[in-house]
């Protein structure tokens, strides 16, 4: 978001956008501002309140925009308390993505 008075741009909060607006960028800001303010984001969160059906995808692609996020695989219980193995929750790293030399 630019604002008009002065040009800056500022970061919109996750609940400040629209979860209707299922377009990829619109999914990868929900999820990046979501992991902004909360420092986490795990696939059943994703597709719950954000309404990213593939939360693994849209990782992948802030990955490849530079973004640092770190996957932990672990048990989770789903909203009617039945298990799932290695469900994913992400972690953004404050630390830049580095290069590794060849």
């Amino acid at each position: 978001m630019t604002d008009k008075k002065n040009g800056q741009t500022q970061k919109a909060s996750h609940k400040e956008m629209r979860v209707d607006d299922t377009s990829g960028n619109a999914q990868r800001a929900r999820a990046l501002a979501y992991m902004r303010e909360n420092g986490s984001l795990n696939t059943f969160q994703a597709i719950r309140h954000l309404n990213i059906l593939r939360p693994a995808a849209r990782i992948a692609e802030l990955r490849a925009m530079g973004h640092n996020i770190v996957t932990h695989l672990s048990r989770l219980e789903d909203d009617q308390g039945r298990a799932h193995q290695k469900v994913a929750t992400y972690y953004l790293s404050a630390d830049p993505v580095g290069k590794v030399a060849a």
